[in-house]
């Protein structure tokens, strides 16, 4: 796995969370999820459930770069759903048990019965995809290409969206590409790429944002003669509140 020093992780579980979570209408602040997510203090005007969004969402991402050598499985992902769902959801970690719908979209989920062997079939045809690459640009489309198919998939009652981007930070790391963050202000441009299954037109977008984050990322590799622990990332925090 590629070197991610622990300054750089605590300032991606922040913006990872804080956008994504925003892009599924949570209104919490930047300043609030730093403080949830890095100082450990709850903000006293935020509500319980965007904080469980925001918790949650924290331990999935440290569940995935703990397990960030493993096989994506369907457990795998069932673990980080149920991670993001905890006290949020009672299917939790299982797929769908009922009809579902994208909000807006004209494009029909799979039925719960045949969501098992559809995502069966879209794991398979991830790893063929990225095994087949042949460059860093072809292994972009690949994840590109495989989370429209997720979300058109819907495969869990709720939580989808964030699932599915975690899933895309996951398998860009494990391919030593640094994530994909997508932020709130592109939500719009975001959710035409999904809705007109626009694979080429995600991926132009991916590669241009991925090269910002290049940068953002050894910016952080450079700026440091040793790495700081994360407790130490919090006791700077701690005092600059």
């Amino acid at each position: 796995m590629m070197h991610l020093p622990k300054d750089y992780l605590d300032d991606l579980l922040v913006r990872m969370t804080h956008h994504s979570c925003a892009i599924e209408n949570n209104t919490s602040t930047f300043s609030e999820a730093v403080s949830i997510l890095l100082c450990r203090v709850i903000p006293g005007k935020i509500s319980v459930h965007e904080f469980y969004e925001l918790e949650n969402h924290r331990l999935a991402f440290n569940y995935i770069i703990e397990n960030i050598d493993q096989e994506l499985t369907i457990s795998l992902i069932h673990d980080i759903h149920s991670l993001l769902l905890e006290r949020l959801h009672h299917e939790r970690g299982r797929f769908k048990s009922q009809e579902n719908a994208i909000v807006g979209a004209l494009n029909h989920t799979a039925s719960p019965e045949e969501t098992p062997s559809l995502m069966d079939q879209w794991l398979l045809n991830l790893n063929n995809q990225i095994q087949q690459a042949n460059s860093s640009d072809d292994i972009i489309l690949s994840i590109c290409s495989s989370h429209i198919e997720f979300e058109r998939i819907h495969p869990y009652a709720d939580g989808n969206g964030r699932t599915g981007r975690l899933l895309m930070m996951h398998l860009f790391l494990q391919n030593q590409i640094v994530p994909l963050v997508i932020q709130k202000e592109n939500k719009h441009e975001y959710i035409q790429f999904l809705e007109k299954q626009d694979a080429n037109g995600f991926s132009v977008y991916a590669v241009s944002t991925i090269e910002k984050e290049k940068q953002r990322y050894k910016a952080f590799l450079n700026s440091l003669p040793k790495e700081l622990s994360r407790g130490d990332g919090i006791d700077r925090c701690m005092k600059n509140l």
